[in-house]
């Protein structure tokens, strides 16, 4: 079984103190700024015996039938971990198959009894008997079961003794001490035990069968009470086939039954059992005869009766009578687990298997000591929290103030201190999260959001109405028209990419950008080299534009092999070079002939070619296809470019030099690029477009200067250069920070700098004023100064804006760089009159804007909100987040590989970890394994998990998992709650309950995927330690919740040979 160990946790508000975990002392956060030596206050005192001054002493049950032990060796070897001295009596752990050398091993020391005893502190399973209270030291202290209403005499001699005694069994029921809940956990067992056991004497099979020699119908099974021994009793049953009824005086209950496949039955009258402490109360003289005439009618029918109602400190109520047992079918089987306490069923004998009227009643009162090794490493983790959370800090210390110690403890140096004032708890099982105080929204003002809309249709028609009006010819008004219908196609286009294709379109989209080299073509001159600086500029455009164009496309189509199938049908696209050879054919033969109007359409069919490559990537089938129409288009882009200059050859031959090298160097780059550093190749080739469209712009300026004078379109055209210098500015260097950071040469964390918003701001108002300038002075000098200012200013700016983004947001900043540099190919677009160059712009304009509104819509923040450093949903109330209060529980390999095994419905839900671990290869042999064995494994991946938009499905497809058990958040959401498993793999905010559960956490209302409603959740991570949010997440403290803290990819490695170990050994 899994070993696991738990370590507690408590954070009020958002307040912090230093938290320690209980094994390696490693901090979770960050420690606080130390304040000036004549500021601060002396350390108090830390109050409690130091766990190194402490000895546990740990003596051999001797009840009759009891095998438990009080620790096992796993345990044993974390207190000793701690400091304490553990004595262990010699052959205290033999009967649960646990042997002196275990302990030994771990560092206990074996002794006789009465060193035993004689310990500080004395751990044990029952309580102890009259003989071994004379052995205590006095003053001592003891924790065991002791169940005081009922041993009353025993407490009075443990108080002659001066002793501490705490009893497991009064542990309060609330959430932070479900972890100490000994009672629940030996419930859970003898619950499992009692269905085991009944099956041994019952004379049929408890499922139903249809065979040759046959029908066998399935065994019928009532269970009385629902709490942890009857709900244990109840899976196990359905287990084995059984079918099974409940009964509970609970109305919490049902739901809880229900949700395990079993009938719950009810009776006419409504009265609520809730009791103290979580048990059911005794209830009202009516519904005690409504109940006991529905079990009367039950008995005749069930062939199994468990029973399991206690009522604390009194006796088992009598529920089954002698005419009910007598009623029943001969072969029945009738469990009694409160025997112990007097029984539930009237013919009961404690301690006893007989058969009665031809019923077999099994009376056992030692159902957990049946399962010694499996109850005994229940107990002592219950027992070891419990004894570790007295105190604090390493240091034994009880404090009354406590709940859970002042509710467990019976004797304090001999004073008596039971029963305990009463904590309020519920029936229903308490979550592990206070969930704070939800703030009521305002009611929504219907009026204003109507005139919200109203005002952004006024601002958009009035705008297109100004340019109408202000426009200086009829080419702006037609550039103007093409930018409209662009930015059309391009949202409805890029919102049809399905989000596995993100990344690809990402890649495309750079590819597509190469387009710049257009501006750079137009500009070249000289014969074999530039002749003079604009030539110079415009050729290094072109030889940057070049490396984006091969190195995009060559990536593109590396991606997208790695989504294909072995199922998938041959594909024949070399095919597709019929239509491109059709395409520049007919457009050379047209240049040849002289026809005028052969550039435009040669353009258009370009453009249409790229919004089929972006339309492509609607579906992974069309995907390949739409990367070749790109390739087409970019091709019969420059094929037309060069066509409508007709270049000497001498130019020519410089052209192709300076595209050809850069073609090189990019395809080069894209063939030696690793997948998982896809996302810093996609910020590089960013800067590269931002340095071409600034180089395009100066190098145009340039050409153009001795036209402004008498061209009236010469404002339209210097706006345009300034502002692509300005984009462009922004893009190149914002470009590279992101770039440093992803790499690993910068750090990832944000940079804050003291008044970066108003150093932001100055950088800003200096290009306005840089702007202003340009067209009051109209000289040529004046204006290469400014556009030269303005290359500088933007680009402090890209690093000022990029460098205060931490590393989690470079999804969101990936794809607002890739629509900057889709507005500065826009900008060169009119500054040259290039229909071409305006519609690719306007296509990879909208898809970045619309990528990043998906990013931003996703982490339920506005683009203001990432681009200016901050963090924040729009949805944080803003009032004191919720407490978090429980403790969480690490498994390790072993115990993840059993749970792995044992379920059916697994879901894998990966995050930047995985990246950066890179364990998609062992993670996606593992699954082929699993898929191998029948069972049912997916992934779920959000939006912005990993560095850039679909870099987990990319990461996933290179490793061969195949796309179509890879889905989207809103595909998998609503799955978790039939899942089995989940793993997360490498994620943290992407799966914070704390967004549904705190509407005051700062990352409240963020759309997260669901994990916690699985049945069993593994959290795969290298620490405790918060996410990018800095917001605690409270699924690790949930009960179905384990932690597997270590490297990604070497746990993976464990995890996957584990598995395979597991199954060849079947």
């Amino acid at each position: 079984m899994a070993s696991v160990l738990r370590v507690s946790l408590n954070i009020q508000g958002q307040v912090q103190s230093p938290l320690l975990c209980s094994i390696r002392g490693l901090r979770t956060y960050a420690r606080p700024l130390r304040k000036d030596a004549k500021d601060a206050k002396p350390a108090e005192p830390i109050k409690g015996i130091p766990y190194k001054n402490l000895s546990i002493g740990v003596p051999k049950e001797i009840w009759t039938n009891e095998r438990r032990v009080a620790l096992t060796p796993t345990v044993t070897a974390a207190l000793v971990k701690k400091g304490f001295t553990v004595n262990i009596e010699s052959g205290a752990g033999i009967e649960a198959r646990f042997r002196n050398d275990d302990y030994a091993a771990a560092g206990g020391k074996l002794t006789d009894k009465n060193t035993a005893f004689k310990s500080d502190i004395v751990l044990k399973v029952r309580q102890p008997v009259e003989s071994e209270i004379g052995l205590l030291k006095e003053h001592g202290n003891i924790i065991s079961f002791l169940y005081p209403a009922l041993n009353k005499p025993l407490v009075s001699k443990m108080a002659e003794r001066k002793l501490t005694a705490f009893a497991m069994d009064s542990v309060p029921r609330i959430s932070r001490a479900q972890v100490f809940d000994a009672l629940s956990s030996m419930a859970n067992i003898a619950g499992y035990r009692a269905v085991v056991e009944a099956a041994n004497h019952f004379g049929r099979f408890f499922t139903g069968q249809i065979t040759a020699a046959g029908k066998v119908p399935p065994a019928k099974i009532l269970v009385i009470g629902g709490g942890v021994a009857g709900l244990a009793a109840i899976g196990q049953a359905k287990n084995m086939g059984a079918i099974v009824r409940a009964f509970d005086t609970r109305a919490a209950v049902k739901e809880q039954v229900e949700s395990m496949g079993a009938e719950f039955l009810e009776v006419n009258i409504k009265e609520s059992g809730d009791g103290a402490g979580g048990y059911a109360k005794v209830m009202s003289k009516e519904f005690i005869e409504a109940e006991m005439a529905l079990f009367a009618k039950q008995a005749k029918e069930v062939d199994v009766i468990i029973t399991t109602a206690l009522i604390p400190g009194q006796k088992a109520p009598t529920l089954i009578t002698k005419a009910m047992i007598d009623s029943m079918k001969p072969g029945s089987v009738v469990v009694d687990l409160a025997a112990e306490a007097g029984g539930n069923i009237e013919t009961t004998k404690p301690g006893e298997i007989y058969t009665y009227n031809d019923v077999v009643h099994i009376g056992l009162t030692d159902f957990p000591s049946r399962l010694p090794t499996q109850a005994s490493t229940l107990y002592a983790n219950n027992i070891s929290k419990f004894f570790l959370s007295i105190g604090e800090k390493d240091h034994y210390n009880i404090n009354l103030e406590d709940e859970v110690v002042r509710g467990s403890i019976v004797l304090k140096d001999g004073q008596l201190l039971w029963p305990a004032p009463p904590v309020a708890v519920s029936a229903q099982p308490q979550a592990a999260v206070k969930v704070a105080e939800k703030v009521a929204p305002p009611p929504l003002d219907y009026f204003n959001l109507t005139l919200k809309d109203a005002l952004a249709y006024t601002g958009g028609l009035g705008t297109l109405m100004t340019l109408g009006i202000n426009a200086p010819n009829p080419a702006f008004t037609t550039m103007t028209t093409t930018l409209g219908l662009g930015c059309i196609v391009g949202y409805h286009t890029v919102w049809g990419v399905t989000p596995a294709l993100h990344s690809p379109l990402m890649s495309v989209t750079n590819a597509i950008s190469g387009i710049t080299a257009v501006g750079g073509l137009l500009q070249m001159g000289g014969g074999y080299f530039p002749s003079n600086t604009a030539q110079t500029l415009a050729a290094s455009a072109a030889f940057i534009s070049s490396i984006n164009i091969f190195g995009g496309f060559l990536v593109t189509k590396r991606m997208l092999d790695m989504f294909r199938r072995p199922t998938d049908p041959p594909e024949f696209y070399y095919l597709y070079g019929i239509p491109a050879s059709v395409f520049l054919g007919s457009y050379g033969w047209g240049v040849h002939m002289g026809y005028p109007e052969v550039h435009q359409m040669a353009y258009l069919a370009s453009s249409l070619c790229c919004v089929g490559a972006l339309a492509g990537l609607s579906s992974q089938k069309t995907s390949r296809i739409g990367n070749i129409l790109g390739q087409i288009g970019v091709s019969g882009g420059i094929a037309a470019t060069l066509g409508l200059m007709s270049p000497n050859m001498d130019t020519l031959t410089q052209m192709a030099a300076c595209m050809g090298v850069g073609g090189l160097l990019g395809t080069t780059i894209a063939k030696k690029i690793e997948i998982t550093d896809l996302p810093q190749l996609v910020a590089a080739f960013h800067s590269l477009v931002g340095a071409a469209a600034v180089l395009t712009c100066l190098s145009t300026y340039i050409v153009d200067f001795p036209h402004f004078a008498t061209d009236p379109a010469a404002n339209v055209i210097k706006s345009a250069l300034f502002l692509g210098t300005f984009i462009g500015g922004v893009t190149f260097s914002g470009s590279l920070i992101a770039y440093g950071k992803l790499q690993g040469m910068l750090n990832s964390s944000p940079l804050l700098l003291p008044g970066r918003h108003a150093l932001n701001s100055g950088l800003m108002l200096g290009n306005v004023a840089a702007m202003g300038y340009y067209f009051y002075d109209p000289s040529f000098v004046a204006g290469m100064s400014m556009l030269g200012t303005t290359t500088a200013l933007s680009t402090i700016m890209g690093v000022t804006l990029t460098a205060a983004i931490g590393g989690a947001d470079m999804p969101v900043v990936i794809t607002v760089l890739n629509s900057y540099s889709g507005w500065a190919l826009c900008a060169e677009g009119f500054m040259l009159n290039n229909n071409l160059m305006t519609i690719v712009g306007a296509l990879i304009g909208s898809s970045g804007a619309i990528l990043s509104y998906i990013m931003c819509k996703a982490m339920n923040r506005s683009l203001p909100n990432v681009i200016l450093g901050g963090y924040g949903t729009s949805s944080t109330a803003g009032g004191k987040p919720m407490e978090i209060t429980g403790t969480h529980t690490e498994v390790n390999v072993d115990g993840t590989v059993e749970m792995i095994t044992n379920a059916k419905n697994i879901i894998i839900t990966p995050g930047y970890g995985l990246c950066v671990a890179k364990a998609q290869y062992p993670v996606a042999e593992m699954v082929a394994l699993l898929k191998s064995k029948g069972k049912n494994v997916r992934f779920g991946i959000h939006p912005v998990a990993g560095r850039m938009p679909g870099q987990l499905n990319v990461l996933l497809a290179e490793a061969g998992v195949p796309y179509d058990v890879v889905l989207e958040m809103e595909e998998i959401n609503d799955d978790f709650k039939e899942t089995d498993l989940v793993l997360v793999i490498g994620a943290n905010d992407t799966v914070n309950s704390a967004a549904e559960e705190d509407p005051n956490s700062i990352i409240a209302g963020m759309p997260v995927l669901k994990v916690w409603l699985s049945q069993q959740v593994v959290v795969m991570k290298r620490s405790m330690g918060v996410g990018y949010a800095a917001v605690d997440n409270p699924i690790f403290y949930k009960p179905n919740a384990s932690m597997l803290l270590g490297d990604a990819k070497k746990t993976c490695d464990a995890l996957l040979s584990k598995i395979k170990d597991h199954y060849e050994s079947q």
